[in-house]
């Protein structure tokens, strides 16, 4: 039996099979059976294999086969070889389900209630084992990080089609005012936009408080007024603590007022909703991502029936 280099042996998963179901059974008849193939295409597999490795792994017999010496030391690593292989296509079909991976999620919302937080715990029970990775940020930020597949999806305001991305609308929220408990304004049930024209607001440094000066500098420019704005470097659930000691008012949507602040109220601003997209890469291949955008587009369906 001639032996080849070393460097050139490749055994493939059909011959660890076969060598596997032969050492079990006891014969190449009754292995071939168990897999589905003839006995001679047993015989030629372990042949070959026997090629392969330059030594034989059987003694062949009338009533059947039993492993030689290299037989029987090439067996641990065989079964070693095959359980790697198993585990691996585990792991392969385990992502391929979603049950196993990341997903990396830019947002612009608050997700202590309302579509995002639903969405994001049905989503967690269905699929525990997936890793998910909030990110903060404006939707500048978020397009130009999923474009270069850094980010996963994004859900941000607004329902604007951004080149190279696929869009979604799925839900919208009201907009309320944040004013101070003993504002004289706070009395209301709702307000207008008109109620706010005099008032001094303050927004965050960090997203979304560009949008939110843009959003009141658009609204308040209606009623002929240039709102003042000052501009906080704190972060956003930092602006309440502010608000509650009269240095301005804040805007916040929907999802946000479920949080509870000491000295702040929030009144719903009328006629005002916030529509929100999520915004992903169609290059983007991720099982996780796709689960994902399945469940909410599903949700966002069911939500518009109701």
């Amino acid at each position: 039996m001639q032996k080849e280099d070393k460097h050139s042996v490749s055994i493939e998963f059909r011959h660890l099979r076969c060598f596997l179901a032969a050492t079990e059974h006891g014969s190449f008849r009754k292995a071939g059976s168990a897999l589905g193939l003839s006995q001679s295409a047993i015989s030629r597999c372990v042949a070959e294999l026997e090629n392969k490795i330059g030594a034989s792994l059987f003694h062949r017999h009338t009533w059947g086969v039993s492993q030689t010496y290299a037989g029987q030391r090439f067996l641990s690593r065989a079964r070693r070889a095959i359980r790697t292989i198993s585990e691996g296509v585990d792991e392969a079909a385990s992502a391929g389900r979603s049950e196993l991976g990341r997903v990396r999620i830019g947002i612009y919302s608050s997700i202590a209630s309302g579509f995002l937080a639903d969405l994001l715990g049905i989503y967690g029970l269905h699929h525990p084992e997936i890793q998910i990775e909030m990110i903060d940020g404006n939707p500048i930020e978020h397009i130009s990080a999923i474009r270069q597949l850094s980010l996963d999806v994004a859900f941000i305001t607004g329902t604007r089609n951004w080149p190279d991305c696929d869009q979604r609308h799925l839900w919208s929220e009201r907009v309320f005012a944040v004013l101070p408990i003993h504002h004289a304004l706070a009395k209301n049930k709702k307000l207008r936009w008109r109620d706010l024209a005099e008032e001094t607001f303050i927004v965050s440094e960090t997203a979304p408080g560009q949008e939110i000066h843009d959003h009141l500098v658009r609204r308040i420019a209606d009623f002929g007024r240039h709102p003042v704005i000052q501009v906080q470097h704190v972060s956003r659930d930092n602006l309440m603590p502010l608000v509650a000691l009269d240095r301005g008012l804040t805007l916040v949507s929907e999802a946000m007022t479920v949080a509870q602040f000491p000295g702040v109220v929030y009144l719903q601003i009328l006629g005002e909703i916030l529509p929100f997209s999520a915004v992903w890469s169609a290059k983007n291949d991720n099982p996780a991502l796709r689960r994902l955008l399945s469940l909410a587009k599903t949700m966002a369906d069911r939500s518009v029936r109701s």
